[in-house]
């Protein structure tokens, strides 16, 4: 059987990163990780990737003039990888519409609302103000427009009462780390 690759963009600690190692790990699984690319130097993530034994690189966003020459060099590094999926986790840049049609269906992302309720930062906090019953994540294919696209799997999680954001943060996050592969499952056996 051969196995989709996967490229993951991570900036920071790889949790959602862990969870697709893990799947990874199982033989059985239809998709293995060929490149971590962090635009971030030093984070958690890169060390996950180590231990796996995965081929890592940074691409720090800070060292070029302007967005569109940190995405012709991220660009070249994951032409370089044969990635055949592109998986956004913690990716904390906004990529233009000529990156994101370059990928068309072939980047994808997780977002910790259920889209498309509550695009952007600061969701959890959001969605207690708004006093909401549920919140969860989203999986989707990413489009130009932030945290749109086609939904490809959603996890709701209940907001508690006296929920903080980072109590609600934690809970979702634990949801991420399940459908997460399994929306990569789903697109490797599609």
């Amino acid at each position: 059987m051969a196995r989709l690759k996967l490229a993951v963009l991570i900036s920071g600690r790889g949790s959602n990163l862990q969870s697709l190692i893990d799947a990874c790990a199982d033989p059985e699984f239809p998709a293995e990780i060929v490149s971590v690319i962090s635009n971030v130097p030093d984070v958690q993530g890169l060390e996950r990737a180590a231990m796996a034994d995965i081929s890592a690189a940074v691409i720090d966003h800070r060292n070029f003039d302007g967005r569109e020459a940190f995405e012709a060099t991220l660009n070249a590094a994951l032409d370089d990888s044969a990635a055949d999926l592109v998986c956004l986790a913690g990716f904390m840049r906004l990529l233009t519409a000529e990156f994101v049609n370059r990928w068309r269906d072939r980047l994808i992302n997780i977002h910790p609302s259920l889209l498309p309720d509550y695009k952007g930062l600061h969701v959890h906090e959001r969605v207690i103000a708004a006093g909401e019953a549920f919140s969860g994540c989203t999986v989707h294919y990413v489009r130009p427009d932030m945290d749109s696209g086609p939904i490809i799997k959603q996890a709701k999680v209940p907001v508690e009462p006296g929920d903080t954001a980072d109590t609600l943060a934690a809970r979702v996050l634990a949801q991420e780390h399940i459908i997460y592969p399994e929306a990569v499952r789903q697109i490797a056996e599609a």
